[in-house]
C-alpha cells in the first residue's frame, strides 16, 4: 500500500481526535456555536490545552502537506 496514503490517514485520525478533545474540554455549553457565555471574554491557553492547540495546528499543516504530496507524487 502507498506510504503517503497510510501517513495521511494516520494524521487525519490524530487530527480528528485532537479536535474532538478540544471541543469536549471547552467551557462553552454548545460546541457548535450555541450559547453566548464565552463571547467577549479573553481566555489564555495553558499547559495541556496549549500543547493540544499547537499539536492541532501542526497536524493540520502536516495533513495539507501530505494531501498535496499525494496529488504531486501519486505512487511512491
Amino acid at each position: 500500500m502507498n506510504i503517503l496514503i497510510i501517513a495521511t490517514v494516520a494524521v487525519s485520525i490524530l487530527l480528528i481526535i485532537l479536535i474532538a478533545l478540544q471541543e469536549q474540554s471547552s467551557d462553552t455549553p454548545g460546541a457548535f456555536g450555541g450559547g453566548a457565555s464565552g463571547s467577549g471574554s479573553y481566555h489564555t491557553r495553558r499547559g495541556l490545552e496549549k500543547f493540544m492547540f499547537g499539536a492541532t495546528i501542526f497536524c493540520g499543516v502536516l495533513f495539507v502537506c501530505l494531501a498535496v504530496l499525494n496529488l504531486v507524487i501519486p505512487a511512491l
